[in-house]
């Protein structure tokens, strides 16, 4: 048993809503409060005093300064295992130049798609956690990583088995992207593709991973073709999630359909698709990152949100569309121009971010919760967004463990 304290504020999140709007006056703060922690568990927060009377067998980890302490971040949404860059396209883009065209020149999917198989599994490795370690030492436990850049049997293949066995403490999720284009090396229509997958490379998969997205847009897979795959992938056990309403309307209303765990990205996303996904399970994941990368529109959060969806923000960290990263700072530039109270934020980015991942103990720091925090040095828990991203957690702990000290 462990006690982790005194913090200025924690918020435990405990008591918000899975769905719908959110204001601070709901957030619950605890002041000069502690967290006591067994097993990789919360058992307990409160009254830091308090609670070291007791419990006074605990081990005692002991806070000297003014801290806020936050659920670890949930990253639902990343692109974080490929190597090479995109910036020719980015300046490209920036010049005026279309992504449709950017792509046909063999830019787009496909050169990371060229560039991640070439490079050595080591080298891949290697830079997929330097990514992920990163991305935890700002206080985001747990990451969601797509494949997407292999897009054969054998590399997809090589990929889930990379990114489920990097050497980092961050929790991995893996989900297998087979169908995020149809590779040009392939002789056959996005059909043929499709029934490829289903036929030679989900069922090697099973073990590597449980979830199968695609990418459902004009320039790479139909509602028809996505319609059927996902139902296929359904059939042999996954769970299923969709790239959805980016540039066009409709893939959204598909995954409801469908019961998909998410439907991400939703920028082109229309009056009757956010009521019919805020009457529905899925979660809606808003990417800014993708946003900002791409000059587009911000996904519609504030009236998802009053609608009475269930909105989760993640980075789309990938070398093409969303290079940034950072997943505060996106949050933070989200929340300004469409309007979220810092309570919908920091939902967005744990308890209902983990949603979209299927996973219902993280989070939140309460009783049974997994011991996942970060900590930032101020008093005050306002001063994290107002910064926009520039204020990082001066401690991050995984399964109770401080590992900010560590070499990660």
């Amino acid at each position: 048993m462990k006690l982790i304290g005194p913090f200025s504020q924690i918020l435990t999140l405990g008591n918000l809503a899975l769905k719908g709007a959110l204001h601070d006056y709901e957030l619950q703060i605890e002041i000069e409060a502690g967290v006591l922690v067994d097993n990789s568990k919360v058992i307990k927060t409160g009254d830091f005093q308090k609670l070291r009377k007791e419990n006074p067998n605990s081990a005692i980890e002991e806070i000297f300064e003014d801290a806020v302490l936050l659920p670890g971040f949930v990253d639902c949404h990343t692109h974080s295992c490929f190597a090479g860059s995109r910036a020719m396209d980015f300046a490209e883009r920036n010049a005026g130049t279309s992504y449709l065209d950017i792509a046909a020149k063999g830019g787009g999917i496909w050169s990371s798609v060229s560039q991640t198989r070439e490079a050595s599994d080591e080298k891949l490795k290697k830079l997929t956690e330097e990514r992920v370690n990163g991305f935890l030492k700002n206080g985001i436990t747990t990451i969601e990583i797509k494949t997407g850049y292999g897009l054969s049997v054998e590399h997809e293949i090589r990929l889930l088995n990379i990114i489920n066995n990097l050497d980092t403490k961050a929790f991995i999720v893996s989900t297998c992207l087979a169908a995020h284009v149809k590779p040009r090396d392939f002789e056959g229509s996005s059909k043929e593709y499709l029934e490829h997958l289903v036929n030679e490379l989900l069922p090697s998969i099973k073990k590597l991973s449980k979830r199968i997205d695609i990418f459902t847009e004009k320039s790479a897979f139909d509602i028809e073709e996505s319609t059927a795959y996902l139902q296929k992938a359904k059939d042999l056990g996954f769970e299923i999630t969709v790239h959805a309403d980016q540039f066009t309307f409709g893939a959204s209303k598909m995954a409801v359909a469908l019961h998909a765990l998410s439907a991400d990205h939703l920028e082109a996303i229309n009056e009757e698709g956010i009521k019919i996904l805020a009457q529905s399970d899925t979660v809606a994941v808003a990417l800014p990152g993708a946003s900002i990368g791409l000059g587009e529109p911000f996904t519609p959060a504030r009236k998802l949100l009053d609608a009475g969806a269930c909105l989760a923000i993640a980075s789309d960290y990938n070398p093409g569309s969303a290079p940034m990263g950072d997943l505060l700072t996106q949050a933070a530039i989200l929340a300004t121009f469409e309007k979220l109270s810092t309570a919908e934020v920091l939902a967005g980015l744990t308890f209902r971010a983990a949603k979209a991942l299927n996973i219902n103990t993280i989070g939140k720091i309460e009783k049974g919760f997994q011991a996942d925090f970060q900590a930032y040095p101020t008093s005050d828990y306002r001063e994290i967004l107002y910064h926009q991203g520039q204020m990082k957690p001066n401690a991050v702990w995984k399964s109770g463990i401080n590992i900010s000290t560590q070499n990660i």
